[in-house]
């Protein structure tokens, strides 16, 4: 009997594939509807600075601003984390994870002031607000 290495690989790996699906987030496995999630609490308060049309200048401080007046009773994770991205057709906001505006504040705050980098010229730019959840504001200039 001959067994080469790719049938036996491709039928572990499907084996595995078929295992992995059918447990996906579920911890033991378990059949399907019998699982239950806790009660999740999503706070994305809308951004209302920068608005549509504001221009950042490069290299000054600016104060990025949020509703903060209606969170939910139990917050699970207060800490925010401010995100530079721009918007290009493709439906990507091209944010650059690598150098957040500004993190570890307190998302009750309502605002945090950041320094605007030194990034291209573009009117596409978007900042997007996240903790528990993630909130873009619209889109500005930096210039």
């Amino acid at each position: 009997m001959k067994f080469s290495i790719f049938s036996s690989t491709a039928a572990v790996v499907a084996v595995v594939s078929i295992l992995a699906f059918t447990c996906v987030d579920a911890s033991p496995c378990s059949p399907a509807g019998t699982r239950s999630l806790a009660e999740r609490d999503v706070w994305s308060p809308p951004i209302s600075s920068p608005s549509k049309g504001d221009v950042w200048t490069i290299g000054s401080t600016v104060t990025v601003s949020w509703d903060a007046s209606n969170p939910p009773k139990t917050v699970t994770n207060n800490s925010g984390r401010l995100l530079l991205g721009y918007l290009d057709g493709t439906g990507s906001e091209n944010l650059d994870i690598e150098h957040p505006l500004a993190q570890y504040f307190d998302l009750r705050d309502g605002k945090v002031d950041v320094s605007v980098p030194n990034v291209p010229s573009r009117d596409s730019c978007i900042v997007v607000l996240l903790g528990d959840s993630g909130n873009a504001s619209p889109t500005f200039t930096i210039a």
